[in-house]
């Protein structure tokens, strides 16, 4: 059980956590579920660093690292449907999608089969980071009461339903659209998986 794994081991402790707090609707509990979602995302950068830096690469953590980022990300999106302000038709979509993806990503390296990762799926993972990491700070600091008061107009048309609507529609259809061409372009390494092929 080296570092990097344990640092995800962290990660998935930390979700429901997060979760937890995050859905109590106190606003420094709110605030809190901030920084524990914060501390569960620089585990995921820093184990990552790790590994590579001094090989701390195992099975397990190749299997689990990846589960463990879309576990956080996912519950973070879930908690945003709960609250209603994320709509769930395309929450599943986004969960599913890169669920299945990751999995044939995680069956395909322990058959030691390389998938093509393609610029537009990393750029799918920048625009829901960066949409997820919005939604979480504008939310936060509109849980401060002073902030809310004072900048009251301002967090409206920032959190504007219609803009988030808007928003979470593009990235849920930019997200499905990666996820047909990242199948589409390895359909015969897939086939080879499906049928036991090295």
């Amino acid at each position: 059980m080296v570092l990097p794994n344990q640092l995800t081991i962290l990660r998935i402790i930390l979700t429901p956590i997060f979760l937890v707090l995050f859905l109590t609707g106190e606003p420094v509990l709110i605030q809190i579920s901030y920084l524990v979602f914060i501390i569960a995302a620089i585990t995921d950068w820093y184990d990552g660093w790790l590994a590579r830096k001094f090989n701390y690469i195992t099975e397990w953590g190749k299997f689990m690292d990846p589960l463990a980022d879309k576990i956080l990300t996912s519950t973070a999106f879930i908690a945003f449907v709960i609250v209603g302000v994320l709509q769930l038709w395309m929450v599943l979509l986004i969960i599913i999608r890169d669920f299945l993806v990751t999995l044939i990503r995680i069956y395909a390296d322990y058959r030691k089969l390389s998938f093509r990762t393609t610029r537009t799926a990393q750029l799918k993972t920048f625009l829901q980071m960066f949409f997820l990491y919005y939604l979480l700070l504008i939310y936060t600091l509109n849980t401060f009461e002073k902030l809310h008061v004072e900048f009251k107009n301002l967090f409206y048309i920032l959190f504007d339903p219609i803009g988030i609507y808007i928003a979470m529609l593009f990235i849920t259809l930019f997200t499905v659209i990666t996820g047909i061409t990242y199948i589409f372009n390895n359909r015969l390494l897939i086939r080879k998986l499906i049928k036991g092929e090295n």
